[in-house]
């Protein structure tokens, strides 16, 4: 009698009583609860990993620094059959394959004299620039517009860049003339921009048209506009002086 009692209590100890199968679901629910929380963690996670780096993507890709070429003729390109040859892409070519995260604008238009270009300085300047070329002044030149009037205008424009965003970097391109414009004008044509440069404290090339102006092969049949070959001298030109402000 006692033995089947205490086999008899032996198997209730493995019978689920009402209370006892109440308790087993209480268990069971906090358990899928903990595991539900758990996989809501790891997907939170995930989705904040995911977040940071959409973020820092994001910051990169702003992170990406201007040079913008503001000038005529000689820097959109005029009379070259592809545009990617003209100095301002091939200065791209150049940062591309160092790696440097730089964006060079071809600003260009061919014509363009001092006084449209301050025409359309403040359209311009709407957009983030770090550098900002100003090859302007060939087109007074050969028109023979007033000294006084291009060196105004060039102002204008410099002052307009330094207001708008006083950190840009600017560089000044010098340009000089034909001795058929006159000994005394192309002389006082070449020093405006020497002054300019000197006066305002920005960086300078004395002429961008260095070993390709004069030079029959490295021109167009007009002797003015340079060839593909004649802008990658040209390139170079400006590169060596851009290279130190973006490096």
């Amino acid at each position: 009698m006692y033995k089947a009692q205490n086999n008899q209590l032996v198997l209730n100890s493995f019978i689920l009583t009402p209370a006892k199968f109440l308790k087993f679901c209480y268990i069971l629910i906090g358990l899928l609860l903990m595991a539900c929380g758990n996989d809501k963690s790891e997907k939170t996670k995930e989705q904040t990993t995911s977040k940071t780096k959409t973020e820092k993507t994001t910051t990169t890709n702003s992170q990406t620094k201007t040079i913008l070429c503001f000038g005529d003729s000689i820097t959109a390109g005029y009379g070259l059959d592809d545009t990617n040859d003209a100095f301002p892409a091939v200065i791209q070519q150049k940062i591309d394959s160092l790696d440097l995260n730089y964006t060079v604008i071809n600003s260009g238009v061919s014509g363009e004299t001092t006084a449209g270009g301050k025409g359309r300085i403040e359209w311009i300047l709407n957009q983030s620039i770090d550098v900002f070329l100003l090859e302007l002044g060939a087109n007074d030149g050969l028109r023979g517009v007033a000294l006084s009037e291009t060196r105004a205008n060039l102002q204008v424009i410099i002052d307009a860049v330094k207001t708008k965003s006083p950190e840009t970097k600017i560089i000044l391109a010098g340009m000089q003339l034909p001795p058929n414009m006159g000994q005394d004008y192309t002389t006082e044509f070449r020093q405006l921009f020497i002054d300019l440069a000197k006066k305002n404290k920005l960086e300078f090339i004395p002429f961008i048209l260095k070993d390709v102006g004069g030079i029959a092969e490295l021109n167009q049949k007009d002797g003015i506009h340079p060839t593909a070959e004649g802008h990658k001298i040209l390139a170079e030109t400006v590169w060596d002086v851009l290279e130190p402000l973006i490096k």
